[in-house]
């Protein structure tokens, strides 16, 4: 990446300006310090030299190392989203986002990892917002580790914006409305969530966008971002995501759970600029939402 110097970093030490301007965190220096390159108009310096106006500073980062467990695969996921910094995937239903023991293969990152090695990019895969498996949507991930440590100090000041649209059992007292409620590890299980006392503050915000007896079709505002907030909150009010087995939704009309993530915006952490993308709801979903009108 290269950096042209103006007036007002005249005189700066290379260190001060990649750390106090730039944000690079210690543990990134480092690695450029130890294992990439810093130049200076072609010349490689050391980041005590400082600056001057007209300079062009390049810091070459070293090549990321890929775990032994990933592996690039051929999946053909739509990226709606790519720059030299981030890129933003619709990821489907069904597909987790990072390999693990149950799900060794199939996933966004097996893919990513051969969408970089055919545009021969010498990175692995840093997840910046994640999705459970069955939640569809988009997935927000940086392509190095300096954008994964903007985009991750980004998304823990609550400055990463996302939306989805939901399908819950039942019809909502009201058109609008907010779920207050503290949510923490279940007893017992490492995998379920619940209201709890214990728990950490979490916010939802709610609009019906159409209802039936049956089903309502609702906007989700999320203003914190724990873990299973949503299918949590809902199902603490007695309105479970349709195909939420885990947490009380019936599996009748969708083989799971009704979620999806529409919308995502944040400031691009190089160019300031506002990126905004947003997608339409899966087909499984659709018939959902088509059967509510019948």
């Amino acid at each position: 990446m290269k950096w042209h110097i103006t007036n007002e970093h005249d005189g700066m030490m290379i260190r001060d300006f990649l750390r106090n301007y730039l944000h690079f965190s210690r543990r990134i220096l480092i690695s450029v310090k130890t294992e990439g390159k810093i130049l200076v108009n072609g010349n490689p310096v050391s980041v005590r030299e400082h600056l001057q106006a007209g300079d062009v500073l390049e810091v070459q980062f070293p090549k990321e190392e890929i775990a032994g467990f990933m592996h690039p695969e051929a999946i053909d996921i739509s990226i709606v989203y790519e720059d030299d910094a981030l890129l933003i995937v619709n990821k489907p239903a069904n597909m987790a986002t990072i390999p693990s023991l149950h799900h060794p293969g199939g996933t966004v990152a097996n893919d990513l990892l051969h969408h970089y090695r055919e545009a021969e990019l010498p990175y692995t895969v840093h997840v910046v917002t994640r999705l459970d498996r069955d939640t569809s949507g988009l997935v927000l991930i940086a392509k190095h580790r300096y954008s994964h440590s903007l985009l991750a100090k980004l998304q823990k000041s609550g400055k990463i914006k996302r939306k989805y649209k939901a399908v819950v059992e039942g019809k909502l007292a009201a058109k609008q409305g907010t779920i207050r409620a503290p949510i923490g590890r279940k007893e017992g299980s490492i995998i379920e969530r619940t209201v709890t006392e214990t728990g950490k503050d979490a916010i939802t915000h709610y609009s019906v966008l159409k209802a039936s007896e049956r089903h309502s079709y609702i906007d989700i505002d999320l203003e914190t971002g724990r873990t299973h907030q949503i299918r949590v909150h809902f199902s603490h009010i007695g309105h479970p995501l349709a195909g939420d087995d885990l947490y009380g939704g019936s599996t009748k009309y969708i083989s799971r759970q009704a979620l999806h993530c529409y919308y995502i915006s944040f400031e691009h952490p190089f160019t300031r600029e506002r990126v905004e993308v947003e997608t339409e709801v899966p087909e499984d979903m659709q018939r959902l939402i088509e059967q509510m009108e019948k």
